[in-house]
C-alpha cells in the first residue's frame, strides 16, 4: 500500500468510526482514480477558500482532501465549537481559522470563494452575504430548499457577477460523461427516450450519520424535505444535462413515508416522473435501499447503457450482441473534483458548459422539477410544468 492510499485509508477508517456516515473522501474514489490523483498538482498560487459550515458530513470531503496545492483553506465558519474541535483533532485545521459567524470571518479574512457545507436551508444567506462582496460560491447539493430561494440567490449571483455553482458527488463520476458522449452519438444508443435513476442508501439514521447531520437532514424546512431533495436531485440534475436543459411537460410524484418511527417530519421514498416531448425520465429516490447506490440507465431506440457507479458500466448494443461489460476512464487532472474544477473556472479562464453539471440553470431547474414533485406528491396530480413556472 503506498503512502497515498495508506493515507485514505486512515482517514477512512477514523471517519466512518467516529461518525459512522460515509464521507466525501471515501466517496470521491470512485469518480477518479488514486493514480489519477497523484498525477495532479496545481503549480500556481491556491485559490483563498473559506469553508461555510461543517454540519453537512460531505465536508469531510474538502477537509480530508490531499494537498494539491489547489486550494488554501483560510477560515471556517461554524458556531458548533465542539463539533469543529472535533474535526480539527480529525483533520489537522487550527482552530484559529474558526469562526462563529460569516460576519467574524470576513473582519478578519477575505476569502476569494467560499464552499457551503451548511444547511440547505442556509444557502441564501451564504449567498446573500457573500455575493454582494464579490465572492463566488458553491454550494453542495441541491441549490436550494425551495424555488423562492433559488431565485433570490441567482438574481444576487447575477446582479453581483459572481459564480453560484452546485456540488455532487455524480458530477465526478466518469459513469456520467460516458453516458453523456453515448447519448451524443446517436449510432450508440439511437434516440434517448428513457432515463431512470436509483439513488439512495437504507437511510441517514441506519447508516450511522452523526447528530449534527441528522438535525437537520431529516428536517421539512431546513432540508427541504427528506429523500425526495436529498437524492431525488441526483436524477433531476444529470436528466437536464443528458437532454441539453430541454424543459419538462409534467412532473408527477408519489411520495411514502415506510419508517415514521424514524423519520416523522418527512418523507423517506419518492418516485418521480419527469414527461419531455419524445422521453421519460424516472427518479427512484430512497431511504430505504438495501444499499447505497447511485447507479442509472440510459435507454436508446437501439440500445441502452447501465451506469452501475462512478466506473462500471453494462453496454447492450443489441440482443444479439449481448451485453458488454465497459469501464469509465477517470476524469482528467485538475477536474476530477469539485474544488480543482473551481480553481480552472476562477483561475485558469474555464467556461462552464450551458446546463452543465455545476451550472446554475441546471441546478434552477433541478429545483423546479423538486417544487413540481413536491406539489404533485401533496395533491396527488401531475404538475404542468408551464403553468408553475410561465
Amino acid at each position: 500500500m503506498n503512502g497515498l492510499s495508506l493515507r485514505v485509508f486512515v482517514l477512512a477508517f477514523v471517519v466512518l468510526t467516529l461518525f459512522n456516515c460515509k464521507p466525501k473522501s471515501v466517496e470521491k474514489q470512485e469518480a477518479s482514480s488514486l493514480e489519477e490523483e497523484q498525477s495532479y498538482r496545481y503549480t500556481k498560487e491556491p485559490l483563498q477558500v473559506a469553508v461555510i459550515g461543517l454540519v453537512h458530513t460531505h465536508v469531510h470531503w474538502i477537509l480530508g482532501r490531499e494537498d494539491f496545492g489547489d486550494i488554501e483553506i483560510i477560515g471556517i465558519v461554524e458556531p458548533n465549537q465542539d463539533l469543529a474541535q472535533q474535526y480539527s483533532e480529525l483533520h489537522g485545521y487550527s482552530m484559529d481559522i474558526v469562526y462563529p459567524t460569516m460576519e467574524a470571518l470576513w473582519a478578519e479574512k477575505q476569502p476569494e470563494a467560499v464552499f457551503d457545507f451548511g444547511r440547505i436551508f442556509d444557502h441564501l444567506a451564504t449567498v446573500e452575504f457573500f455575493a454582494p462582496r464579490g465572492v463566488d460560491i458553491m454550494v453542495e447539493k441541491p441549490l436550494a430548499v425551495n424555488w423562492e430561494h433559488a431565485q433570490k440567490m441567482a438574481e444576487l449571483a447575477k446582479a453581483h457577477q459572481v459564480e453560484l455553482l452546485t456540488n455532487y458527488e455524480t458530477s465526478w463520476y466518469g459513469s456520467t460523461y460516458t453516458a453523456k458522449s453515448y447519448v451524443e452519438d446517436e449510432a450508440k444508443l439511437g434516440a434517448v427516450n428513457r432515463l431512470v435513476f436509483n439513488t439512495g442508501h437504507p437511510g441517514p439514521i441506519e447508516i450511522g450519520c452523526n447528530p449534527e447531520f441528522l438535525e437537520w437532514l431529516t428536517d421539512p424546512v431546513l432540508n427541504g424535505g427528506g429523500a425526495l431533495p436529498d437524492f431525488g436531485c441526483y436524477g433531476a440534475n444529470i436528466s437536464t444535462w443528458l437532454l441539453n436543459g430541454a424543459e419538462p411537460e409534467t412532473v408527477s410524484c408519489v411520495t411514502r413515508q415506510r419508517k415514521p418511527d424514524l423519520y416523522p417530519k418527512v418523507e423517506d421514498e419518492a418516485n418521480i416522473f419527469v414527461e419531455y416531448p419524445g422521453s421519460s425520465v424516472q427518479i427512484n429516490a430512497s431511504w430505504n435501499w438495501s444499499h447505497n447506490r447511485k447507479d442509472m440507465v440510459v435507454y436508446g431506440k437501439n440500445a441502452y447503457l447501465n451506469c452501475l457507479n462512478g466506473k462500471d458500466m453494462v453496454y447492450l448494443p443489441s440482443e444479439k450482441e449481448g451485453p458488454q461489460t465497459k469501464n469509465a476512464q477517470p476524469l482528467a487532472a485538475g477536474f476530477q473534483d469539485p474544488f480543482a474544477y473551481f480553481v480552472q473556472v476562477l483561475k485558469e479562464g474555464h467556461e462552464i458548459e450551458a446546463y452543465g453539471l455545476a451550472s446554475l440553470e441546471n441546478n434552477l431547474r433541478v429545483v423546479q422539477i423538486l417544487e413540481a414533485a413536491r406539489i404533485s406528491a401533496e395533491s396527488g396530480k401531475a404538475v404542468q410544468f408551464k403553468e408553475l413556472f410561465p
